[in-house]
């Protein structure tokens, strides 16, 4: 599809959204961004300042979710930036209203109930959602592209899981890596990646000059990235941190390898992987990625370091965790839907 599609964003209150508000609006195949609001509630704060000050401002009016005021303005494309719960409540309806669907939130991403439990998802028509979450594709253009062009729900991955997947994919798919000896992620993140509500933990005097551990052995991302990685949830340990920053994410990851390998064999096995995928940039050994060369880009950044012994291998990832780990993405995955080329609307 080489025209111009009019599209609808719920949810440009929070970091993420105001981001993916800014990406839409200047896309060169967006006719007509409209920003909803959920019935009963106002303006956020935030989002309202933010948008006062474009040159544009007229057209980021908030409207009320309506779908017949959708079908009016011809919207074919319906964007989610909300909480998990009301993506899991709202995507059937918007299916039905026969829209497409990217979700940013967790409602979609898992297949196992196992893993989605940690959700506590309340579904009210228990054989739809069961329906969707089969159909649901998991938006990571790097790995299931040709899924996500026919798709009409596509669930946008987790910050954590994208810099996490993306590092191990290509050595998965090798058979290069030694499950059994087990696999360490130590992710970090900047404070925006807990979200734009305010918590003891995201507070300015907790967090500055500060490192802190989080969710240890239960953060949601981790079901989502054994399920994409097709690996046993024993095999695999991520303990996400909290940086003093307000975006980026840098993932160090700890494998064994089944054999004594070269950084030559390393270094191939990412470049013919990603041969051909904008967004994901290999740094040459031994440079690593920085979180400040991925921000405000959407990149993945990967490097590695091997042993001497050619068996242990420490990989480097970052991405920003509101762009490659959430809005970007997010046009990413849009782009790949009506076959536009993936940098539209990200350079």
């Amino acid at each position: 599809m080489t025209g111009r599609i009019r599209t609808a964003l719920l949810g440009a209150t929070g970091y993420a959204g105001v981001e993916l508000a800014r990406l839409l609006g200047n896309h060169p195949q967006v006719e007509k961004l409209l920003l909803l609001r959920r019935n009963g509630v106002t303006k956020d704060s935030y989002a309202a300042e933010l948008f006062s000050a474009s040159p544009d401002s007229n057209g980021f009016d908030f409207h009320p979710l309506d779908w017949g005021f959708l079908k009016r303005h011809e919207v074919q494309l319906l964007l989610l930036a909300t909480p998990h719960q009301v993506s899991r409540s709202l995507v059937p309806e918007a299916i039905a209203e026969g829209l497409r669907v990217i979700d940013l939130s967790g409602a979609w991403r898992l297949k196992q109930a196992k893993h989605r439990s940690a959700y506590g998802f309340r579904d009210e028509d228990s054989i739809t959602a069961s329906e969707l979450t089969s159909k649901a594709v998991y938006g990571l253009p790097e790995l299931s592209g040709d899924c996500i062009a026919a798709a009409t729900l596509v669930a946008n991955p987790g910050c954590y899981a994208t810099s996490i997947i993306l590092a191990l994919a290509p050595l998965l798919k090798a058979d290069l890596i030694n499950c059994e000896h087990g696999i360490i992620s130590d992710s970090k993140s900047g404070v925006s990646g807990a979200g734009k509500e305010p918590t003891e933990r995201t507070h300015f005097v907790s967090v500055a000059d500060n490192l802190s551990a989080y969710s240890v052995f239960n953060h949601r991302h981790c079901g989502e990235i054994v399920e994409q990685l097709n690996i046993s949830s024993s095999e695999f340990i991520f303990t996400p941190h909290l940086l003093p920053i307000p975006r980026g994410i840098m993932s160090t990851i700890y494998v064994r390898l089944k054999c004594m390998t070269k950084e030559s064999e390393i270094e191939s096995c990412y470049r013919a992987f990603y041969a051909g995928k904008r967004w994901v940039r290999v740094f040459a050994t031994p440079r690593l990625p920085q979180i400040r060369f991925a921000l405000h880009t959407n990149y993945c950044d990967l490097g590695f370091c091997l042993s001497d012994d050619g068996w242990r291998l420490v990989i480097v990832s970052c991405v920003d965790n509101l762009l490659k780990g959430a809005a970007g993405q997010a046009v990413q995955n849009m782009n790949v839907m009506y076959g536009w080329g993936e940098e539209k609307g990200l350079q």
